[in-house]
């Protein structure tokens, strides 16, 4: 008999085995795979972005899917406690751009084995390549697990930590909704977030972008009226399937947003190349460069705008043939190829599938938790952290962030 199992050896699930265990109670954590942690190992490129050194409201802004949900939690544990808790397990942290915090090491190991050691000094007892089948629910009241083969494992409290649907293969395939049904619990839609952009644009299909990045541009997704749901400033890159890189990525799961919404497959989106100009900035330094150039082809002319690909492909949409010189090149051509390069809206159909993507979207819902302790509304034993919750974010140490603080929460609320 146990006091807390807790189900999935993820971020979270690691976070809440150690915070349960404080009390030296006696805790058992199980994973379905060989390893533990296996998420972390591979997050941030290997280096593992434990979490960022920002406010609330940026971490908040960050998780644009119920990050809102934290803010009681946060009184407990927040990112802030998340660096000094790895500091005092001797995992010197280091700060990168937008408060990004890694090991000094850029070893993700290095996060994982101190979190391992630690279940090793609360004397927690791990069952790996153990599967949980069920929740063993009697008269409405949750008595434990089943594992594989018929196998009863009794505890007063559960911790469901099995996260999302995406990176399959690192254990997170969806167990945890079934728990959480058996339970009672409403599971949101499931989709793909941070995940690259399909398309069947004809220049998409035809390959001649491919391969193609474009940086520091601004991507948005379209509403209905032609204006912006969201806009994210960053680089971006053509696939033969559609776009992908950190902009697109984090566009991703408003095009699954703006689907539902207008209630259609095909969704406008658009790219501006610089941001940072106004048309009537842009128009001016290009009407230089042509007129320092006239006697030129206006591709060489314009040579050094953009990528050459792209300004070759933009030329062409506008109908300005690239051998012409500037004194031939109409001004509403030109105007149309200014257009272009501040808003070339192209359309886009969807995402690749939620196995491909690094974040999940949906899950159980927030409603039915109490955001100061991770517990259900429905069963006092029962408690939920980190992705299997309809809790998301942008990739960046914001989703890890959440299933440590969630996992610490849900622990430490049922010693």
């Amino acid at each position: 008999m146990y006091h807390t199992i807790v189900i999935g050896g993820g971020p979270s699930g690691l976070m809440a085995a150690i915070s349960a265990s404080e009390s030296k109670k006696k805790v058992l954590l199980i994973d379905k795979k060989d390893q533990l942690g296996r998420k972390l190992q591979i997050s941030g490129g290997g280096r593992c972005n434990v979490t960022n050194n920002v406010t609330h409201e940026e971490l908040i802004k960050n998780l644009p899917g119920n990050g809102k949900f934290l803010y009681s939690a946060f009184q407990t544990f927040d990112n802030y406690a998340i660096i000094e808790y790895f500091e005092h397990l001797g995992v010197a942290l280091k700060e990168e751009d937008h408060g990004r915090m890694f090991p000094v090491s850029n070893n993700a190991k290095d996060v994982v084995n101190a979190l391992k050691q630690q279940l090793i000094n609360n004397n927690v007892d791990v069952k790996t390549t153990t599967k949980v089948e069920s929740l063993i629910i009697e008269d409405n009241i949750i008595k434990g697990v089943m594992l594989s083969d018929n196998i009863p494992v009794y505890s007063d409290n559960i911790i469901i930590a099995t996260g999302g649907k995406s990176v399959p293969h690192t254990g997170s395939t969806g167990d945890g909704y079934v728990f959480a049904e058996q339970a009672g619990h409403t599971i949101t839609d499931l989709f793909p977030t941070e995940v690259p952009i399909t398309s069947n644009e004809t220049f998409i299909k035809s390959k001649i972008l491919q391969g193609l990045s474009l940086q520091n541009i601004s991507l948005s997704v379209l509403r209905k009226n032609g204006k912006p749901r969201i806009t994210h400033q960053m680089d971006m890159l053509f696939t033969h399937f559609g776009i992908s890189g950190p902009a697109a990525l984090r566009c991703s799961q408003f095009i699954y947003h703006e689907q539902r919404s207008q209630k259609k497959e095909d969704i406008q989106m658009m790219i501006d190349v610089f941001p940072d100009m106004t048309s009537g900035q842009l128009t001016q330094h290009i009407e230089k460069m042509i007129n320092d150039n006239k006697d030129k082809s206006v591709k060489n002319s314009l040579r050094g705008l953009v990528q050459e690909r792209y300004l070759h492909f933009l030329l062409d949409r506008a109908e300005i043939n690239l051998e012409d010189s500037g004194h031939h090149l109409k001004k509403e051509k030109l105007k149309i190829f200014i257009d272009l390069l501040k808003a070339f809206t192209f359309t886009v159909n969807g995402t690749l599938s939620i196995d491909k993507a690094f974040v999940t979207g949906g899950g159980v819902s927030v409603k039915e938790i109490v955001p100061a302790t991770m517990q259900s509304k429905m069963h006092n034993n029962l408690y939920f952290c980190g992705e299997v919750l309809d809790i998301h974010g942008y990739t960046g140490g914001y989703n890890i962030t959440s299933a440590l603080v969630t996992g610490y929460v849900a622990g430490i609320s049922c010693r």
